[in-house]
């Protein structure tokens, strides 16, 4: 199983250190997350930075909520980030749930599942070369990975399970236990199969996690909090932070057992510190 790190949002400053950090770390992939109506760096502008600034580690949305975007712009946008990133891009995609980012992107909230189906037709035909549309030639560059960058679909509908096996690569589970992710694992597997894709699908799992002293877990809390204060369980969700090496280990060890190929740690405060220490965890 490979081991991912989740960028922190409170400090877009220092993102270029920690993605160089996690380059020369065991880090398999560095991710960041995406609102539109939120105090965080957009995430495809700000991976291009980082995968200039790096030479191993992939760059991966988590996830890119694509309805929020213009389909055009965004198959041009991530065709670009792959081919300058030499095929280390992967799209993390789904539709959001909040209704203010939807508001400001100008989108219909009840209609944004059946926008991003209409988008990835739109997207892996442009990512293949083909003209994108009548009286519309071709979008560039091709992507450096043929057929388009990776594609993971992250969310819990069903219908999102079912863009697995239509348009993805694999699945990004985030927020759920080994005991209940398995479930989900699971049906993507079945999804795949009744798609008759070949081989297996990309199963990767998102746990949340603050190591440090008492300030940086606190201030992790907080800035979790605020990010899940619309779902009305943050505490909830705060509660299943991990917080020390013998939960990450315990939490790594579970998440193997049923599956998972790779495991993003998601840090939410920006002592860099932290990613050393979710190294020496993991060792």
């Amino acid at each position: 199983m490979k081991f991912g790190l989740g960028l922190p949002i409170d400090d877009p400053a220092r993102l270029t250190h920690w993605a160089r950090r996690a380059d020369e770390g065991p880090f398999s992939t560095i991710g960041l997350l995406d609102r539109l109506a939120y105090d965080n760096p957009e995430p495809l502008v700000t991976l291009s930075l980082l995968a200039g600034a790096t030479s191993r580690v992939r760059v991966q949305t988590e996830v890119l909520l694509a309805p929020l975007h213009s389909t055009a712009l965004l198959a041009k946008q991530t065709a670009t980030l792959d081919r300058l990133s030499d095929g280390r891009f992967t799209l993390g995609i789904g539709v959001g749930g909040r209704e203010d980012d939807c508001r400001a992107a100008g989108i219909d909230l009840h209609r944004r599942g059946r926008r991003l189906d209409k988008q990835m037709a739109l997207l892996c035909r442009a990512w293949s070369g083909a003209p994108y549309g009548h009286g519309v030639g071709p979008i560039g560059p091709l992507p450096a990975r043929p057929g388009g960058p990776e594609v993971l679909f992250g969310g819990f509908a069903p219908a999102a399970l079912d863009r697995v096996g239509r348009f993805g690569d694999g699945f990004l589970g985030a927020a759920l236990p080994p005991r209940y992710m398995t479930g989900m694992f699971r049906a993507v597997e079945a999804v795949w199969e009744k798609w008759e894709r070949p081989g297996s699908p990309r199963l990767v799992a998102q746990v949340n996690v603050a190591l440090g002293p008492d300030d940086t877990v606190d201030r992790a809390r907080r800035q979790m909090g605020d990010y899940y204060a619309f779902t009305g369980r943050a505490d909830q969700m705060t509660d299943g932070m991990l917080t020390t090496a013998h939960a990450v280990r315990e939490a790594a060890a579970a998440f193997a057992d049923i599956g998972t190929d790779e495991l993003m740690f998601y840090c939410w405060t920006s002592d860099p510190d932290q990613i050393d220490r979710v190294a020496d965890a993991m060792n």
